[in-house]
Formats: structure tokens, sequence, C-alpha cells
């Protein structure tokens, strides 16, 4: 396991970031309906100081809660003025407790560095995030 600070920005840099990821432990994309619509991507940053936000003038935040749900899992973040995606935050025992989603496409990475993330596949639309969908390729 190798954490490293990443920093991160969306495109007009009205948000920037830094966070301290593993990325060879990997990445998730998800299925669910906001995820699969968002082509959401995204890497960890567990436990609250695994993330600073240096510059968040341009942070606006959207919450859905899935059906068949009493709340969200997740709050999304993203730029109001570009409209960038950035990252999400939420709270789960499993990954420390407070967690930062960090969109993987924000991050500021060479082309060699994406690729080798390695990407988990994950069945939020039926809740069974343990679990790859039947059609990955799809996400």
């Amino acid at each position: 396991m190798s954490v490293e600070t990443y920093t991160g920005s969306c495109h007009c840099g009205a948000i920037r970031f830094e966070a301290d990821i593993d990325l060879d432990e990997g990445s998730n994309r998800c299925n669910c309906s906001y995820c699969a619509k968002a082509r959401t991507w995204f890497a960890f940053a567990k436990g609250p100081q695994r993330f600073r936000l240096l510059d968040g003038t341009g942070v606006s935040e959207y919450r859905w809660t899935p059906p068949g749900e009493l709340e969200p899992h997740l709050t999304f973040t993203f730029c109001r003025i570009c409209g960038i995606r950035t990252y999400a935050r939420g709270n789960l025992d499993s990954l420390g407790g407070t967690f930062h989603a960090v969109s993987v496409p924000a991050l500021d990475l060479s082309p060699e560095q994406f690729a080798a993330i390695p990407v988990r596949y994950v069945n939020g639309r039926d809740g069974r995030y343990d679990e790859t969908p039947a059609h990955p390729e799809a996400i």
C-alpha cells in the first residue's frame, strides 16, 4: 500500500484540492443511475484528514437518495462555474468514517498514471457494492 498526495481541480480552477490516495488500491466505477449517467470514476481518500480543499470558491453540491434508502450515501460536488464534478464525500466505517470519493479525471495525472489505475466495477444499481454488475463494459 502506497498512499501518495495528489492534486486536482475542476476545469476553471475554482475548485482545487489535495488528496492522499493509494491509487494502487484501485478505483471504482458504479452502475447506479447517477454514476452511470455521469460516467463516474472515483478513487478514495479514506479518513477526513486525507482530503484538503485548497480553493472552494466554485463548489456546489448535489445530494441524491437512492430508491428504498432513507438518506443519500454521498454528497457530490461540482463546480458551479465550469460544471466539472470533482469529488463526493460520505461516511462509512469500512472507509475510515468520513471519506472523499475523488473524481479520478479531476486529478492532475499523466496519461500513464491514469492508465495504470486498477478499476473495480460495482453494482450500485442493485445496491450490491460487493459484486460486479452483469455488463461492466457499459459503465
